[in-house]
């Protein structure tokens, strides 16, 4: 039986000089990006959870790893974040997930599923904000169309 292999993403605390990204990549092979702070690497394990927690054993010492994430969502449209708290933050966390009667990878889900949505109903009441001003000054049709035509042009840049 062949074991799986798992695409999973680094995210540096900063740019690897070339030289510690030729020595990482003799432990496991690896793709950079352009300035060196997002790696890719296939790792061979049972669960997305194994081969994080592998990937980490392996490259953590030897890289500044702020967070692993799953490249691509499993069947059920999640993807792993997997992140390594300093042991004081870690400590805090534990504790504050005791005090709710969750474990601290739930308590975290939560945390981040809360900042997410209010992220997301921020991001609303800006565009709710701007699209008024926008009618203020122009009739909805124009307003549309305009809309329209923006989002069939290629974006030169990416929009923040």
């Amino acid at each position: 039986m062949t074991m799986p292999h798992h695409a999973l993403e680094i995210m540096l605390t900063h740019p690897l000089p070339p030289a510690a990204l030729h020595r990482a990549a003799r432990v496991l092979p690896l793709a950079a990006n352009h300035d060196a702070t997002r790696l890719m690497a296939l790792v061979e394990a049972k669960t997305a959870h194994r081969a994080a927690r592998r990937l980490r054993h392996r490259l953590g010492t030897r890289l500044p790893i702020d967070v692993i994430t799953t490249h691509y969502p499993a069947a059920d449209h999640t993807v792993l974040l997997n992140v390594a708290f300093p042991p004081t933050t870690h400590a805090s966390l534990k504790a504050e997930a005791r005090h709710a009667h969750q474990t601290p990878e739930r308590f975290v889900e939560l945390a981040l599923h809360r900042a997410l949505a209010q992220h997301a109903d921020q991001e609303i009441n800006r565009l709710d904000r701007a699209v008024r001003q926008l009618l203020a000054h122009t009739t909805p049709a124009h307003l549309i169309s305009a809309v329209g035509h923006a989002l069939t042009r290629l974006p030169e840049r990416p929009t923040p």
